[in-house]
């Protein structure tokens, strides 16, 4: 994959899928949506899971939303541009677990 899209942002998915789902599924499930395979998929979705709060990824999720909004392709989001939208949030924790789960599961442009 040239440019592995994440679009976390469908972490709006947090509100968007099934209110019992987990957030790991939640996250998986919308990046699957957007081109990242299965696995890497599972892989960030528990990585942020275990490493945020469910405000911390509500806060990504709306972020990430609105950063795409306007744009031509508003349905992909890369891991620098995810990795912009998290510094933007000036919570420092939020920029390193995007950081680690993006590099750690191979989710690379």
């Amino acid at each position: 994959m040239n440019r592995a899209v994440i679009a976390l942002m469908p972490l709006t998915l947090i509100a968007g899928l099934s209110a019992c789902a987990a957030p790991a599924t939640r996250i998986s499930t919308g990046l699957q949506r957007y081109g990242l395979d299965a696995q890497r998929a599972d892989c960030v979705g528990q990585r942020l899971q275990s490493n945020l709060s469910l405000g911390q990824l509500q806060r990504l999720g709306k972020a990430a939303a609105a950063y795409r909004q306007g744009d031509t392709t508003p349905g992909v989001l890369t891991p620098s541009d995810l990795v912009r939208v998290a510094g933007e949030l000036r919570d420092p924790k939020i920029v390193l677990e995007v950081g680690k789960a993006a590099a750690g599961c191979g989710v690379t442009p």
